[in-house]
């Protein structure tokens, strides 16, 4: 049967293998803008993992363009590195490129060792706070021919292809953009003006690399006042004149208020506008964002969206997708859950990409030796934690069993997977669930371990992965009819009524705001069809699909919500509460539940909010009877995950996985 994902296709003069490419991303993994060890297992394994085509970088084109964590491609001291990085990725069976770029008003001087960010006008920047300083014209002709010198020098590396990111928001979109470009020369005012800073880039690298050269661009910048989709379309078919081979679609700028990587973001969301330029162009066209198994792909590909498609975290979650999915293999998967945590987030936090899912990634480099002996390893708790130590366990060697006290596994994945545009937290339960019963991990659900049970099995060692418990608060009223706990709204096991009063305003308290504030809402099949039939006007359709039946407020102590959410989702999740009318109250302490509401002590007065049904969600305790019981049958054992310490999925995961090959 023909799988058009794994039919061969062209990018100018080179001919890959399938049309799986991994676009190049930030990774926090060079060191001084040189290429480590690090960096070249981490595209190795990927490379070995079936992509047809890898992209690496960015890449820096001078001093301004990128800081000392992005890969140096602006001297050729950093020619050895590039070099060995294309070759440890042709060593895996892919072809390479690498990804040109110059950050502009997106970088910070904080980054450049003091030295002012540029950028086409001093227009300031939302994102660093900090406003560049205007290139002259002798200098965009400098820049220019940097990009040009940089990519000669890739070429002479070894890379197969070379791409120029013109959208994002960074240097070549500020010149396109009107919000970003003030100028009145030659590179401003009319849109052709605006163009030609890019498209004389285009022209430059082309010329100087000799290589099939791809352009990443915008198919939206989702910026009030930018450059949308019909510019934005234009600007693809000059960029083919100017001899682009290839163009990948991306969307938004980073300070777009457009959610863009979370898990909210449907599969494949944004691949229309893929569609929408390949309707205009003759070149390849690359679909991307939140396209992470390979039917999606599929789907875009043989139905006319896209050429091919670009899955780069979907690669760090699972770098063997394309061999499993070219095998048939699709049941098998590790799938991205765009949580964010561990990719976009570390790198605000100046760290190396990690990932949620796979606690592998990142730590490639790492030697894994098989254990010296086999062990007998018994797994306490079948949540993420629980699963991913069993998993490591096995996988050096060790005879593993894992208990769950309930009739499935899973864990708090299932409570993060409950909220809307969350259920890809199930999937991620599935895909660990599924893993166990490959590596040959004996699992025994509805198995309440006690000392007779441990002195049954005699284990070497015990891992405790029990979890944590929801705490109740100790506020009067705690215990009325009304109130209950958000961990059994999200399983269901309880239910809301009208007016509702969450208490807490973390990442549970919102999720089960927004869980509350979804239901009575139009459902997505019911707004396809009253929008295709223009049954009503299309704002009446957009309050529909966001005010349901409900009054909820959130209260939290402290001044603001969504504590405990990583950077990268927690901007959307406030957006959501906004949309959909929940209110909130922070800085406030709660006195006291009566059976009218909730009584709030303000600086100026006691306020009563009445509520129907009142939801606990301030937090988690560790739940871990088991320690105390395994230190008396002098048991060797860790303790990971809430069971430890509340904390995050991310944490658990990564926790397992040390804990299973003795490390923690």
């Amino acid at each position: 049967m023909h799988d058009s994902l794994f039919s061969p296709w062209t990018l100018g003069t080179l001919t890959l293998k399938n049309r799986i490419l991994m676009p190049a991303m930030q990774l926090n993994m060079a060191d001084d803008y040189q290429v480590t060890d690090k960096l070249c297992a981490f595209y190795a394994a990927r490379a070995q993992g079936g992509a047809g085509l890898i992209g690496v970088g960015y890449a820096s084109v001078d001093l301004l363009s990128a800081h000392v964590g992005h890969i140096g491609a602006h001297h050729d001291r950093y020619l050895p590195g590039l070099t060995r990085l294309a070759e440890t990725i042709h060593a895996g069976g892919a072809k390479a490129f690498i990804q040109l770029n110059h950050a502009g008003r997106y970088n910070h001087s904080m980054l450049t060792g003091g030295r002012q960010p540029v950028a086409p006008s001093a227009v300031p920047s939302r994102l660093t706070g900090e406003t560049p300083r205007e290139l002259s014209a002798e200098e965009i002709d400098a820049l220019i021919i940097s990009f040009a010198a940089a990519a000669r020098r890739v070429s002479s590396a070894g890379f197969d292809a070379v791409e120029v990111l013109a959208g994002t928001g960074y240097i070549i979109s500020e010149f396109l953009s009107p919000l970003t470009n003030k100028r009145d020369d030659k590179w401003g005012g009319s849109l052709e003006n605006r163009m030609r800073f890019g498209l004389e880039v285009i022209k430059a690298v082309k010329q100087a690399s000799g290589l099939p050269l791809l352009v990443r661009i915008n198919g939206n910048d989702f910026m009030p006042g930018g450059i949308g989709r019909e510019t934005l379309q234009q600007f693809a078919m000059a960029l083919e004149a100017a001899g682009a081979d290839g163009l990948s679609i991306n969307v938004g700028w980073h300070e777009a208020q457009m959610p863009q990587i979370v898990t909210k973001v449907p599969r494949g969301a944004f691949a229309y506008l893929a569609r929408n330029i390949r309707e205009q162009v003759s070149i390849p066209v690359v679909a991307g964002h939140r396209i992470n198994d390979p039917e999606t792909a599929r789907e875009l590909i043989s139905q006319g969206w896209c050429d091919a498609v670009a899955m780069g975290r979907a690669l760090i979650a699972d770098p063997e997708l394309p061999n499993k999915a070219s095998t048939g293999k699709d049941d098998q998967l590790v799938h991205c859950v765009a949580c964010g945590q561990g990719c976009f987030d570390a790198l605000f936090r100046f760290q190396h990409v990690e990932c949620l899912c796979n606690p592998r990634a990142g730590h490639e480099d790492e030697q894994i030796s098989p254990a010296a002996s086999t062990q007998k390893v018994l797994v306490i708790g079948g949540g993420a934690g629980g699963m991913s130590a069993a998993l490591s366990a096995a996988r050096q060697g060790h005879q593993v069993i894992l208990c769950e006290k309930t009739d499935h596994l899973g864990g708090q994945l299932e409570l993060a997977g409950a909220p809307p545009g969350r259920t890809e937290f199930r999937f991620l339960a599935r895909d660990l669930a599924r893993q166990m019963t490959e590596a040959g991990i004996e699992i025994r659900l509805e198995t309440s371990v006690d000392a007779h049970l441990l002195q049954q099995l005699q284990p070497d060692r015990v891992i405790l992965a029990t979890g944590g418990q929801p705490l109740t608060p100790p506020i009067p009223g705690s215990d009325l009819p009304h109130v209950i706990q958000a961990w059994d709204l999200l399983q269901q096991k309880a239910k809301a009524g009208k007016r509702v009063v969450v208490i807490g305003g973390g990442a549970v308290g919102i999720e089960s705001a927004l869980l509350l504030a979804e239901e009575a809402t139009l459902p997505a099949e019911t707004l396809k069809f009253l929008l295709v039939h223009r049954a009503e006007d299309p704002e009446e359709l957009y309050r529909l699909a966001t005010r349901g039946t409900r009054d909820i407020c959130i209260v939290e102590m402290i001044d603001k919500l969504g504590r405990n959410f990583g950077k990268t989702t927690r901007w959307t999740m406030l957006q959501d509460l906004e949309r959909y009318g929940v209110k909130s109250r922070t800085g406030v302490k709660v006195t006291r539940i009566t059976p009218e509401g909730v009584w709030l002590e303000t600086e100026e007065q006691e306020v009563l909010l009445p509520a129907d049904s009142v939801v606990l969600a301030v937090g988690t305790r560790a739940e871990n009877p088991l320690l105390s019981l395994c230190e008396e049958l002098q048991i060797p054992c860790v303790s990971i995950g809430d069971a430890r310490k509340p904390a995050m999925v991310f944490d658990a995961v990564h926790q397992g996985y040390k804990a299973g090959q003795g490390v923690v």
